[in-house]
């Protein structure tokens, strides 16, 4: 009987805990203007939304750079800026690809080793909000030192406050939720263990624009 109690209770916490996620992931939009970082890194997803949510922050100054981590293998730079608004001089000065990373852990450690060559201390994140906690737990595991701003993509589906009543926004709701537990007590056994992420890989830095 004590087992069943106690099995309960955890069963109470973790629907409490899903769906105060659910609040977090919804209170990320609409994304608030942010002050101006070092430099801007966008999370590669579904589709071409947080890349370009990034750019239009580079246009507007919020950074002297970007990174877009995660991206494709396959992919040439060149039809990666046609997907994506803005001009061409400030894609081809300001903005470096990341190819090495093929999860949120490898974002993780591709943006720490990125920031850490440039000496940036302070980003801007942008992925979509569902992602973002997830996203910034592995991030500040990977680089503690660094301050970071989220800049949240909106997820339409899960707008919502009832998402629960569908299946498609349950599951992912509760999906990305399960893996934001692992990705905290992953943190939290590096804290206590001493460990960190290792990031050796560097991003592609973008060319330097030829004088005209």
């Amino acid at each position: 009987m004590k087992f069943l109690t106690f099995i309960a209770i955890l069963a109470l916490i973790w629907l409490i805990g899903l769906f105060a996620f659910a609040e977090r992931v919804r209170g990320y939009t609409p994304a608030d203007e942010p002050a101006r970082a070092d430099a801007i890194v966008a999370l590669t997803g579904p589709s071409a939304e947080r890349v370009n949510a990034a750019i239009r922050l580079l246009e507007q100054d919020k950074g002297d750079r970007v990174l877009i981590s995660g991206v494709n293998r396959e992919v040439r730079r060149q039809e990666l800026r046609a997907l994506t608004p803005g001009s061409n001089k400030l894609f081809n000065c300001c903005v470096d690809l990341g190819f090495e990373a093929e999860d949120t852990i490898g974002n993780a450690q591709e943006i720490a080793a990125w920031a850490d060559a440039k000496n940036y201390d302070d980003l801007i994140v942008v992925t979509s909000d569902y992602h973002m906690p997830r996203a910034l737990t592995e991030i500040r595991a990977a680089a503690p030192g660094v301050e970071l701003t989220p800049h949240a993509v909106s997820t339409p589906s899960l707008d919502d406050s009832r998402w629960w009543r569908a299946a498609v926004t349950a599951r992912r709701m509760t999906l990305e939720y399960m893996k934001y537990l692992a990705a905290l007590g992953r943190a939290a056994f590096g804290r206590v263990s001493g460990e960190t992420p290792t990031a050796d890989a560097p991003a592609e830095t973008a060319p330097e624009e030829k004088a005209a």
